[in-house]
């Protein structure tokens, strides 16, 4: 990845990573060893014998293997909490479809010679997404990927085609698919500062497109910052476009939302996510908030740009413009079937749960003299990183140096959130017991007003 700026401690952020199993010291920095000695255990395939049909005795070793692996998907669900995953939903309705090969080719909007799709399933939820986002039918584009990354993929490619000279500006905290986009499509980028909540600075946005000001600019804008859950502030973005000079005509922005772009609609005076401010694109992930079970996700862009990418592809009887090829068919009728069951009123309950459980969370960890933060439009709970890294992966905490946090989604209860608290409340005292380790002070991570260290806390 190229880079226009000329900071390169903006540019290439040198950030510390997680001491853990196939993590090491190098040098003073910790980096991350590749290999192939991570894993644990391995299911080998197994031959059946020439007789097996008549004994079953691959079926049933089959069968064990598969009810012991469930009972470890149930422990797994029952302690996970760092990442953004709604595991509260049920889809035995749609069992009966497993029976088929469901395959979306192509356009969502195009029927291709393939048969066997659920395109009038896709474009209910397109809809759905582009009235969510206020705009009109005929004035935009959108399929449904196959993860959360692909819609940014699909995003900044969208904009490169619109702007092939453009520069891609992106804060640090921006999730790591955007600077792969970035080297995908070898594109000059600029990493821009963030504030300590991990909202963009635009203060740095400002001065690196006045130093850019010949090329145009394409932009991510987080709706909810990987670690920290921080909104960038996409009016202020805008403005900061127009006060450095740059026209509507001379930028492209795609909105990140993964997680909160689906949350932040039914929020109460939270601002607006829409088409009607000049952006280029939203994506949000399927598999997190909505709660389906496969990775997938939302893409949604202007009708006007999407021409560039588009192809006729004959062996389809249909054109694409998408990143993947085949396409997971059953995603949109897990999404179509979830958006009917919960609609608006459903999804704003469950997201003003998730906000209250979140703000428990934050005041519990507090009380007990941990260090914490929540950002106003989040439910994402950041607090310093336990010690045990035991703990860490029993709780499948996501780290990032000193901090970890927890995402609160409709799944997570209050009693959930007492388990884990009871116990980190217990492992903490350990940690710390003879006094030869102190709690990390994180005020450089979450402000000096959230850090609770000896030299902040009051």
């Amino acid at each position: 990845m190229s880079s226009s700026g000329s900071d390169p401690s903006v540019v290439l952020a040198d950030e510390p990573l997680p001491t853990s199993n196939g993590f090491h010291y190098c040098g003073g920095k910790r980096e991350v060893v590749l290999g192939r000695n991570l894993h644990t255990s391995c299911l080998s395939v197994t031959e059946p014998e020439a007789n097996d049909d008549a004994t079953g005795d691959m079926d049933a070793y089959m069968a064990g293997v598969l009810a012991r692996y469930r009972n470890t998907l149930v422990d797994r669900t029952q302690h996970h909490l760092g990442y953004p995953y709604n595991l509260d939903f049920d889809y035995g309705a749609l069992a009966q479809l497993q029976h088929f090969s469901i395959n979306n080719l192509g356009d969502p909007f195009i029927e291709s010679n393939y048969g066997v799709h659920s395109r009038q399933f896709e474009v209910g939820v397109l809809d759905w997404f582009a009235h969510l986002w206020e705009i009109e039918k005929n004035d935009y584009w959108g399929y449904i990927t196959n993860c959360g990354t692909e819609g940014n993929l699909h995003g900044i490619l969208v904009g490169r085609e619109v702007f092939p000279d453009g520069i891609l500006y992106a804060s640090r905290e921006s999730h790591y698919s955007v600077f792969k986009a970035a080297r995908m499509y070898r594109m000059d980028c600029i990493k821009v500062g963030t504030h300590v909540s991990g909202e963009i600075d635009c203060t740095d946005l400002k001065a690196r497109l006045l130093a850019n000001k010949d090329k145009p600019a394409i932009l991510n804008v987080n709706i909810g910052t990987t670690v920290k859950g921080a909104v960038d502030d996409l009016d202020l973005v805008i403005q900061t476009l127009e006060e450095c000079g740059f026209p509507r005509d001379r930028f492209y922005i795609h909105c990140d939302g993964a997680l909160f772009g689906l949350m932040m609609p039914f929020v109460k005076r939270a601002p607006k996510v829409s088409f009607k401010k000049p952006i280029g694109s939203v994506s949000v992930s399927g598999h997190k908030f909505v709660g389906c079970p496969m990775p997938c996700g939302v893409q949604i862009t202007r009708m006007q740009h999407i021409n560039a990418l588009s192809r006729n592809v004959e062996y389809l009887a249909s054109r694409d413009a998408t990143i993947m090829g085949s396409r997971n068919g059953h995603a949109p009728i897990f999404l179509w079937y979830t958006l009917n069951r919960k609609g608006y009123k459903g999804f704003q309950k469950e997201v003003q749960k998730c906000i209250r459980n979140a703000h428990y969370l934050k005041d519990r960890l507090r009380d007990a003299g941990i260090s914490a933060m929540l950002n106003e439009l989040s439910s994402t709970v950041v607090f310093e990183r336990p010690m045990d890294e035991e703990f860490v992966r029993r709780w499948q905490l996501a780290c990032e140096g000193n901090i970890a946090h927890v995402v609160v989604m409709p799944n997570v209860t209050i009693k959930k959130l007492d388990d884990f608290l009871n116990e980190l409340i217990e492992k903490r005292s350990t940690w710390f017991a003879n006094g030869k380790l102190t709690p990390p002070c994180v005020a450089g991570e979450v402000g000096r007003e959230s850090c609770l260290c000896s030299q902040h806390k009051g």
